[in-house]
């Protein structure tokens, strides 16, 4: 009986997946199957910058239903695209109160101004700026609109970058959690908060100088789109806060008004019957066919470094992780493809395991062996592992504010025995072998034979990090070092120390992947990635096989759920009408 009950509930359960599921996929692939909406003849978009922001849109394709939120990545390619629309008449931006992160804005700010450039207005309109996060970020991207509405009575308060960070050694020596860390060097700081009362001398250092390079590019930035004198400007924002008249006195912004006066502005210099369109539902309408020609493969990477491929996460999350496996195979298929002659990596990372950055900058290699120039463009950051996939690129584009580096490397444990047998719960090891087999066992602190071993370890893989840097980057190993030593540079910082070649963002990259591969005319652009279909992402969360969930469609279409008859139908409709067309590509870009 006990058996029979599990197997109901586990029937029960998989039923209920499934009646839930399946719909939310067919809809998804017949929302896909069935194309874009019509885009209105005179449109202005709307670009609301206060949802959630990611780096790069999502590998699954079901990670963003129920949720509002974009990609930086599909916010320029669509500004690119609707530069050459004549549809599209204007651009509303929408700024969020706390701060963006800078390399995003930075990408954002290169994607207005080139928009501008097809002589179509942006207004950016906030109601209000107010001192959380690098808010000099969110104001830059403002500034690089043709006007810069805010609300009446709205706060403006741009006065500079703060940064606060949590110190945690008093609190462990009361608990007696012993941190056992070694660090790869001494600017390598991100376990300062478990080792120190307050900033180490290289800590406080190495941060003040990355805050202050992305404080003067942001204000170097407002001034050039401003016309204003970087001095002035700097005074004028730092004597705040002020209210958004007192922003407008100062010159600061442009005008007063609430959203729907900016909305209605836009609206008449489109003409008669234009109309507002979601900036996202824009950008994700278009489907192109892959074209013939010269192809320059667009492979992504965001978040932490690791090994493996993405085949056990839930497809309904939008977490980001780069897995090694999945990014070479990607490097392997474009080597493949004849039609590919180049290849832009963008890469967004704090870092991660040394093993995974390695086996993505082998595949990088391949494709350099293979004639094939690897450009990187590097987003909010390329830290560390992050750094280590880019250093032997063909070569690399940073934003001014990228946070690059750091060439370092740290490790460690904490020893939590001594914590616990203060309540009573005591640790024990036995070991085989070795006595560094348990060097990393957690009740207690690394004996100092231990310690050593462990550092020697550590040291080779700082070791390591130099070499693959020197020889990427063509610099003495001693120069290497010299500039290392686990700090971290912003991406203008990088250019004068030679660990990037260039400032800009990814369409900069995508013309110098031009470049390289000497490719005449305009190349199409052709993602590459281990992204599914929408059963596939449904085989990983239920288990089962694609062709079984198809078929399980197919059943509730025989039965007369009337909503699998609707998608399936379009699904047929879409499929007759692509007869004997070319693949179409993943993700296109423009």
């Amino acid at each position: 009986m006990k058996q029979f009950l599990i197997t109901a509930a586990g029937v029960f359960a998989g039923l209920m997946i499934f009646l839930i599921g399946v719909p939310i996929v067919l809809v998804s692939m017949a929302a896909s199957a069935a194309g874009p909406a019509p885009v209105p003849q005179r449109t202005v978009l709307e670009l609301d910058l206060r949802d959630p922001l990611t780096d790069q849109s999502p590998q699954n394709p079901l990670a963003g239903i129920g949720r509002r939120g974009q990609s930086v990545m599909a916010i320029v390619e669509g500004l690119r695209r609707a530069s050459s629309d004549d549809r599209i008449k204007g651009v509303l931006v929408r700024l969020p109160e706390d701060g963006l992160e800078p390399g995003m804005a930075d990408e954002i700010r290169l994607a207005i101004k080139q928009f501008r450039s097809s002589g179509k207005p942006v207004i950016a309109h906030s109601q209000g700026l107010y001192p959380a996060g690098v808010i000099t970020a969110t104001y830059m991207v403002g500034a690089s609109a043709n006007e810069l509405w805010m609300q009446p009575g709205a706060s403006f308060q741009v006065t500079g970058i703060a940064s606060e960070d949590l110190f945690l050694k008093r609190f462990f020596d009361r608990y007696q959690v012993k941190p056992n860390f070694e660090q790869r060097q001494e600017y390598k700081n991100a376990v300062n908060g478990f080792l120190q009362e307050d900033y180490t001398p290289a800590h406080r250092e190495a941060q003040l100088s990355w805050m202050t390079s992305v404080y003067q590019s942001g204000l170097a930035a407002v001034a050039t789109d401003r016309n204003l004198d970087a001095g002035v400007l700097r005074t004028r924002l730092e004597a705040g806060p002020y209210l958004a008249e007192d922003a407008l006195r100062q010159r600061l912004i442009d005008r007063l008004g609430h959203v729907r006066e900016a909305q209605l502005s836009l609206l008449r210099r489109a003409g008669e019957d234009a109309e507002l369109v979601d900036f996202e539902d824009y950008a994700h309408g278009r489907r192109d066919r892959r074209r013939a020609g010269p192809t320059i493969a667009v492979i992504e990477g965001e978040g932490p470094i690791v090994t493996g491929r993405d085949g056990a996460s839930n497809p309904f999350t939008g977490g980001s992780t780069i897995y090694s496996d999945d990014v070479a195979d990607a490097f392997h298929a474009a080597i493949r493809a004849k039609d590919v002659k180049a290849i832009v990596f963008r890469v967004n990372s704090p870092g991660g395991s040394d093993t995974a950055s390695e086996q993505i900058l082998s595949a990088i290699r391949a494709a350099k062996a293979a004639g094939k120039p690897v450009v990187v463009s590097m987003g909010t950051y390329a830290a560390s592992g992050g750094y280590w996939v880019a250093s032997e690129a063909s070569h690399i584009v940073a934003e001014p504010t990228t946070l690059t580096g750091s060439i370092g490397v740290y490790g460690g444990k904490f020893a939590v025995g001594p914590a616990l047998a203060r309540y009573g719960v005591d640790m024990r090891q036995l070991e085989v072998g070795s006595t560094y087999a348990g060097a990393l066992g957690l009740g207690q602190e690394f004996t100092p034979e231990e310690r050593a071993a462990f550092a020697r370890w550590m040291d080779r893989i700082y070791e390591t990090f130099v070499t693959r840097v020197s020889a990427g980057r063509k610099l003495p190993p001693e120069r290497v070092r010299e500039i290392a030593r686990g700090r971290v540079w912003t991406g203008s910082q990088a250019l004068r120390l030679g660990l990037v070649d260039e400032l800009g963002g990814f369409y900069q990259a995508v013309d110098r992947a031009k470049a390289l591969a000497k490719i005449e005319g305009e190349p199409h652009l052709r993602r590459i990635g281990p992204s599914a279909s929408p059963f596939e992402a449904l085989e990983r969360m239920l288990g089962v096989q694609a062709n079984s969930a198809r078929t399980l469609a197919a059943a509730a279409w025989v039965f007369g759920d009337p909503r699998a008859e609707r998608v399936l139908d379009e699904l047929a409709q879409a499929r007759l009408r692509e007869q004997g067309a070319t693949v179409l590509a993943p993700t296109p870009f423009p």
